[in-house]
């Protein structure tokens, strides 16, 4: 039998464990402590609503579930036998699709607005490397059922007093709002139903820079009057300002939204964090309808969180439009960046070994132990018959302190 995991997935040693129950722990206070209720939801959803959930190239990430017993026979029986009809539900992608249908289906018993926590795994049938794995822990709050502008401003200063708790400072939370970019893009000339495709490319700005958008959108096919008006602009040398996106739209009041929201949320910073416009923030899935956001910082690459409103996706389930907005913070990323740190949990106690004889009773050892859990993390261990490698070996899993008993009494070094 293989020891490895599957490929794209990994088992997690103890040290690194500590770390991530740690994060979590003080993700999950701050959450808390501002008014939001953790719920959990199965990791198997049903195909259909998998397939409809506009989650962008997420959709052809998803791992199939085949059909079982008779439905399976059938299903392979059938002349007209394909992938899709020999699966019947997935393993979730995100968790934005299950908390919408949780809402639908318990939105009666339910506070409204409904603040919500959600820490769990997720899975995406991804092609394995450094940063991106098939099973990963995604840390979401979401506010259903309000759509003031305010729940954006909150979900900003929730997400990231989270992040400060962690030990994070030098970050910032860009903003943007996706109908003011479609609404600038469709007057400069580009089409509707071609505009998510517009997106994917401007959304790369930062990285290909103003002549590599202009090279991409050419090649798309694009109209050459709206890729010379989209470059201009992002060329003109005065900066990308939300007035000026603005003034290029049908009505600079759709703006409005988005200054109030990264207004209130700089106030609320208190100036421990940034909160900025960008432009070209899109954000890969579908289902997104208003505001996006991100979290980034010049001490790192990429992105550590992430989110927007997404006041379509319930309505799929029950019929109606009910306001919703997100914010994940990216938990394998911090996670990361901290191991690659080094990080030393903060107050965490040190760890003892307390090393027994067989001749000891063992209720007695207990005692002991009980004794020096005051003081010290303790984990008891029969004495092995050569010590220099078991002290070894017990340093290198980050035990600090030794205890062993001696004529009846403890003795710590």
């Amino acid at each position: 039998m293989k020891t490895n995991a599957l490929k794209g997935m990994r088992d997690i040693l103890p040290a690194e464990q500590r770390l991530r129950d740690y994060v979590q722990q003080k993700i999950l206070a701050e959450y808390r402590a501002s008014g939001f209720e953790r719920i959990s939801t199965p990791i198997l959803e049903d195909s259909e609503n998998l397939d409809k959930s506009d989650g962008g190239d997420n959709l052809n990430l998803i791992f199939k579930v085949l059909k079982r017993g008779e439905k399976l026979d059938a299903a392979l029986a059938s002349v007209t036998a394909d992938a899709a009809s020999l699966s019947d539900m997935g393993l979730r992608y995100d968790l934005t699709l299950p908390l919408s249908r949780f809402y639908a289906a318990n939105r009666d018993k339910l506070q409204n607005p409904f603040k919500v926590i959600q820490t769990d795994r997720v899975y995406r049938a991804e092609r394995p490397q450094k940063g991106r794995l098939r099973e990963f822990v995604q840390c979401d709050i979401d506010i259903l059922g309000d759509s003031s502008c305010n729940a954006e401003v909150e979900l900003i200063d929730v997400t990231a007093r989270a992040v400060l708790g962690i030990g994070f400072s030098d970050f910032v939370i860009n903003v943007n709002d996706r109908r003011i970019l479609r609404n600038m893009l469709e007057n400069m000339g580009f089409a509707a139903d071609t505009i998510d495709s517009v997106c994917i490319t401007f959304d790369k700005l930062d990285k290909i820079g103003a002549s590599g958008v202009e090279a991409e959108l050419t090649e798309k096919g694009f109209p050459k009057q709206a890729v010379s008006s989209l470059v201009s602009f992002i060329s003109s040398g005065e900066g990308i300002t939300l007035d000026a996106v603005a003034a290029k739209c049908s009505d600079p009041a759709i703006a409005d939204d988005l200054r109030y929201v990264i207004e209130n949320a700089r106030t609320a910073s208190g100036g421990r964090y940034r909160v900025e416009y960008s432009p070209n923030l899109v954000r890969g899935q579908g289902y997104y309808t208003g505001m996006v956001f991100e979290i980034s910082s010049p001490a790192f690459s990429g992105a550590i969180g992430g989110g927007g409103r997404y006041d379509n996706m319930i309505g799929k389930f029950i019929g109606q439009s009910i306001p919703a907005v997100g914010f994940s913070i990216g938990f394998e990323r911090i996670c990361a960046i901290l191991l690659d740190q080094n990080y030393k949990i903060p107050d965490e106690k040190e760890r003892c070994a307390l090393l027994y004889d067989a001749a000891v009773p063992f209720p007695q050892v207990l005692a002991f132990a009980a004794e020096l859990r005051a003081e010290y993390a303790v984990s008891v261990i029969k004495k092995a018959k050569k010590l220099g490698p078991q002290y070894a070996m017990l340093e290198g899993l980050g035990y600090t302190k030794f205890a062993t008993i001696q004529d009846g009494a403890l003795v710590v070094k």
